[in-house]
């Protein structure tokens, strides 16, 4: 008996990184190669469901998302036409995708006075509440007050983090080395309008 020898072919996207990475599974993925489409969840799931959460999502519905964008994706690769842009599609499709998702939650079960009585509370008592709320409200408003650009960048960075500074640089068109210092100088600013805010209460 002979045997056979094979021989393993590298995939086209072995050893790239960032859009040429992307590009090379999405023109293999539109080849049917399920590998590729595989590689393009593991290496952009991270990204799709941090702008998810960064859009005041919950766990649950925040999931429901990512997989309605990832088959939004698979269901049209014929038709994004610069696989390069696919990260910045991937943003654009979440966040769209996040503005009407209450259709996906669960309807609240109703909750009677008495098993309302009878359920331990899990909630913080109602002066650490308070405390938070107001914490969360100066927060938000003075990352309002930011440029757009750099709200952009910080709710990319600040949830999805350094690893993922090139994924950030492709989605917004800017170069990966000016990622981290806009980012410096963004929260700078927001702090400034936290202090300045502080200091006028």
């Amino acid at each position: 008996m002979t045997d056979v020898q094979t021989t393993e072919v590298d995939p086209p996207w072995e050893g790239l990184t960032g859009a040429d990475l992307h590009a090379a599974c999405m023109r293999a993925a539109r080849a049917g190669d399920r590998q590729a489409m595989d590689r393009l969840v593991h290496e952009l799931t991270p990204l799709v469901w941090h702008v998810a959460r960064a859009n005041g999502l919950d766990r649950l519905t925040a999931e429901d998302v990512v997989q309605t964008v990832w088959l939004a994706l698979f269901s049209q690769l014929e038709k994004l036409r610069d696989p390069k842009a696919l990260a910045a599609w991937l943003i654009t499709t979440t966040r769209r995708e996040a503005q009407h998702p209450f259709g996906r939650r669960a309807q609240p079960v109703p909750l009677t006075d008495e098993l309302a009585e009878s359920m331990e509370s899990t909630h913080p008592a109602p002066e650490e509440e308070a405390v938070r709320a107001d914490r969360d409200r100066r927060v938000w408003r003075a990352f309002l007050r930011l440029p757009h650009r750099c709200q952009q960048l910080l709710r990319l960075t600040v949830l999805a983090g350094r690893a993922e500074y090139q994924l950030v640089a492709e989605a917004l068109r800017m170069p990966r080395g000016s990622v981290g210092p806009t980012r410096g100088r963004c929260l700078e600013s927001m702090r400034d309008l936290l202090a300045h805010e502080g200091g006028s209460r």
